[in-house]
């Protein structure tokens, strides 16, 4: 069986993890000889019958990892002679490959039309988890509400959906376009929770580059604002980080794309030096846990590091960050560094996010969903 990760939910959830995480990391089969560890994550998912590999595949999507774990694993089967494994996932992986390409085509689409209405646009995230994709399609931009508004509705015919409370405070919409069954967010000129990061969307526009995906040509951010945006959305929000995240971050670190003083520089701007530091240490401590090759770290970044891997835990799915006292620090760090430079925007927005987060926690707990807060 595969080594299972420390957990708070299911066994069979750690164990899937467990599996998930070493079939991604254990590099151990580039040069043809596989380790024990990957072998038996191979041998677990061949062996498991036609439903439980589909709750396997069921995490994988919540990951963003689907396309990478079945081309890991068939490559696998191949060489193994696992000749029955390829074609159970055939159809999971045709399918996801036909939503990636729908969901393509509509972004680059997305795009051309913003860029022919003068309007900047940097699709964020979404694309980080390439030859995966995200839930939904992300985007930046510093472009009027009205434009963005008749961009949307005049060529898409996109329909507005609620805003949360959340949302209104990070100054982002969601959008819903005919034919395109993953949601359209737009955060507008701010980036953050509480839109308080106005410096750091300034700079994510002003160092976007273009990355070929597929058949086509995507702005996006930096390597290293990639980073700091995972690191705002993982660290300070979410407080819970998905294998497509460590895997994104990972090979960032691997192929030497990020320049550490320009990272340091833009996680600076918000103040999340610490986070962003954190999550760094958490993705090489991980990453070695499960077979993957050592990945070196400047010393600034982890004597910067408030946490580690070891401090994380599996729960409802994903790798939880403890709130207390791990996020709670980093929260309180971000607002002293946030008052030093004397930006009080950003500490007046920072400090209604506790109040944000309890109305969210009580609104889950009474109905089972804190999407009218969060």
């Amino acid at each position: 069986m595969p080594r299972s990760q420390k957990t708070n939910g299911s066994t069979k959830e750690s164990l899937y993890l467990g599996a998930l995480s070493t079939l991604l990391f254990d590099r151990s089969g580039n040069d043809g000889q596989f380790s024990s560890s990957f072998t038996e994550a191979l041998e677990f998912c061949s062996s498991l019958p036609d439903a439980e590999l589909r709750e396997v595949f069921d995490l994988a999507d919540s990951h963003h990892v689907t396309v990478r774990v079945i081309n890991i694993l068939q490559d696998g089967a191949a060489q193994t002679g696992r000749t029955g494994l390829a074609p159970r996932l055939d159809p999971i992986l045709c399918m996801e490959q036909k939503r990636i390409a729908n969901a393509l085509h509509y972004m680059d689409a997305i795009c051309r039309a913003f860029e022919a209405a003068g309007c900047p646009v940097t699709v964020i995230k979404s694309v980080d988890h390439w030859p995966d994709l995200g839930g939904d399609i992300d985007l930046y931009t510093s472009g009027s509400r009205e434009l963005i508004f008749d961009v949307f509705r005049k060529v898409f015919e996109a329909k507005l959906e609620p805003q949360s409370w959340g949302d209104r405070l990070a100054n982002k919409w969601n959008f819903r376009i005919p034919g395109l069954p993953e949601l359209v967010e737009c955060h507008v000129k701010w980036l953050g929770q509480t839109g308080e990061q106005v410096a750091l969307a300034r700079r994510v526009e002003q160092r976007q580059m273009l990355r070929q995906i597929g058949e086509y040509v995507v702005p996006v951010p930096a390597p290293e604002e990639r980073i700091v945006i995972s690191a705002l959305q993982r660290m300070y929000r979410h407080f819970y980080i998905r294998l497509c995240d460590i895997a994104n971050i990972a090979a960032l670190l691997r192929d030497q794309v990020v320049d550490f003083a320009e990272l340091k520089k833009t996680a600076d701007m918000g103040a999340i030096w610490p986070g962003v530091a954190t999550l760094l240490t958490i993705v090489m401590e991980y990453v070695k846990r499960y077979g993957g090759a050592e990945i070196r770290l400047p010393q600034e970044v982890t004597s910067s590091a408030r946490s580690s891997e070891k401090r994380t835990y599996i729960s409802e799915k994903f790798v939880r960050i403890p709130i207390m006292p791990d996020a709670a620090e980093l929260y309180t760090q971000q607002m002293v560094g946030i008052g030093a430079s004397r930006n009080f925007r950003a500490m007046f927005r920072l400090g209604l996010l506790p109040a944000l987060a309890t109305a969210a926690f009580i609104g889950y707990k009474l109905t089972g969903s804190d999407k009218g807060v969060w």
